[in-house]
């Protein structure tokens, strides 16, 4: 990781981009805005993707087929990769990025597996390059200042926590790779409910202990339906329930108990409300769509710690891992892997 000291003139950040699909034309559209980042490459296996992503870039960058051509070729003109592919590919393209030297900004639920996630971890203690999780929440200020209160013991000790994401989600991707396993790795939960799971892992900031889940298909190959109730090795409580059948839109509402207040946020990190009782709320609300990348290039510069680490990853993948053991067992309580 590169830090910039006083007085240094700071240079663009030169991009490369693995997957062109619709989230990373429209992130691309949004940072090409920004003065400090430069678009060189991008490989995808639709050309028409590449070119979508060429238009809104501000520039031309190389496209490739194949992401591992556009490494090879392009790796001494690149300082990072943004990946944001189908996510059964997220783990053989982040061990290719980290392995190629280069930081990596990974498009979440980081990787399927606890495997996986176990595999990235040694490949970046071995080459030393900054990877950071692409979650909204992960990346969002609200986030981070809510944890740094936490820690500082503002609330008091965690007690218990409620999450709930919904979105119509069983139409909105009918028929597309999300609700494919082979391709997705998972259903809703494990898509927009990741949101609410890494939120969740990266303010607890525990390992969870055992886990009880049940899910329901509603007619897909993917769950749409799931609800969850673990506990974490501290004793907190936990419950999650998401619905991915619905009208159209998506809402998330996550609670935390605490001893001297309650904290709502939603799972992206768009806004918090704070009650310290009596039921009187402040609310505060922050924009989440430039967020990810501005972080990025702030930890990127050594301005703020990584708040999105792969560790954190590996404590979701461990969830995650644990959620669908569980409901393949019909709800039974299951030890989360180490």
């Amino acid at each position: 990781m590169h830090t910039v000291t006083l007085g240094e003139k700071m240079e663009q950040l030169r991009i490369g981009v693995i997957g062109a699909g619709g989230k990373a034309v429209d992130y691309a559209a949004s940072w090409a805005k920004m003065p400090d980042l430069r678009f060189v490459a991008v490989a995808d296996v639709s050309a028409q993707a590449c070119a979508r992503l060429a238009a809104v870039s501000g520039g031309s960058p190389r496209a490739y087929a194949d992401y591992r051509q556009m490494l090879t070729e392009c790796r001494k003109d690149l300082d990072m990769v943004y990946v944001s592919t189908p996510h059964v590919l997220h783990g053989e393209q982040a061990l290719a990025v980290t392995e190629a030297g280069l930081d990596l900004f990974l498009e979440k639920p980081m990787v399927t597996t606890v495997a996986e996630a176990k595999a990235l971890i040694a490949a970046q203690n071995r080459i030393g390059n900054l990877i950071v999780v692409a979650f909204n929440g992960g990346l969002s200020p609200l986030v981070r200042d809510t944890r740094a209160r936490i820690e500082a013991g503002e609330f008091g000790a965690l007690v218990s926590v409620s999450g709930s994401i919904w979105e119509g989600w069983k139409d909105a991707y009918n028929g597309g790779w999300k609700q494919d396993p082979a391709i997705s790795g998972g259903g809703f939960m494990f898509d927009t409910g990741a949101h609410m799971m890494n939120t969740i892992c990266q303010l607890l900031d525990a390992d969870f202990d055992r886990v009880s889940a049940y899910m329901n298909n509603r007619g897909k190959p993917v769950d749409i339906t799931c609800a969850v109730s673990a506990r974490t090795k501290s004793g907190v409580l936990v419950t999650l329930n998401a619905a991915g059948e619905g009208p159209k839109g998506c809402f998330s509402h996550m609670t935390l108990f605490f001893q001297n207040a309650l904290v709502r946020i939603d799972a992206w990190g768009g806004s918090r409300e704070i009650s310290y009782g009596n039921g009187v709320w402040t609310r505060e609300e922050d924009e989440i769509t430039d967020n990810p990348m501005r972080t990025f290039l702030a930890v990127r510069r050594g301005a703020i710690p990584n708040p999105s680490t792969i560790q954190n990853g590996l404590r979701f993948a461990r969830l995650w891992d644990a959620i669908k053991l569980s409901a393949s067992r019909d709800g039974e309580s299951v030890r989360v892997d180490e």
